[in-house]
């Protein structure tokens, strides 16, 4: 679909749909970091089975990944951090262009931000 232009309701809505593919995503992120610190011992010695069933849960892991990045992106919004769980928006505001962001956890979109600015620039609705 790509990316979209949203109100602040419309935004919104997606959200019930949208935040447990973000709960996964975070999910899966932190589960694949902490397999694959372990893995990685695996890697250095060159006797072990490199191809087991870790190795194949990790690919795995990555593909679902992979999938969900997809399927939260075909709703328009922007995925802006896998590590926090933040989206943007593309809503037109007083006949400027701004991003309204939303981070995994909060209850509705409650901020925006200028295009150039990012979450440290984020401001009340």
């Amino acid at each position: 679909m790509g990316v979209r232009y949203f109100t602040v309701e419309e935004a919104n809505a997606a959200l019930p749909e949208l935040t447990p593919l973000v709960g996964r995503l975070l999910e899966l992120r932190a589960r694949v970091s902490r397999e694959g610190r372990e893995l990685g011992s695996l890697l250095v010695d060159l006797s072990s089975d490199v191809g087991g069933p870790e190795a194949s849960q990790l690919t795995g892991e990555f593909a679902e990944i992979e999938r969900l990045v997809a399927r939260i992106q075909s709703y328009g919004c922007v995925l802006k951090s896998l590590e926090a769980g933040l989206l943007d928006f593309l809503c037109e505001r007083d006949g400027r262009d701004v991003l309204l962001c939303w981070r995994y956890g909060e209850p509705q979109i409650g901020y925006y931000h200028e295009l150039h600015t990012g979450f440290q620039g984020r401001r009340p609705i």
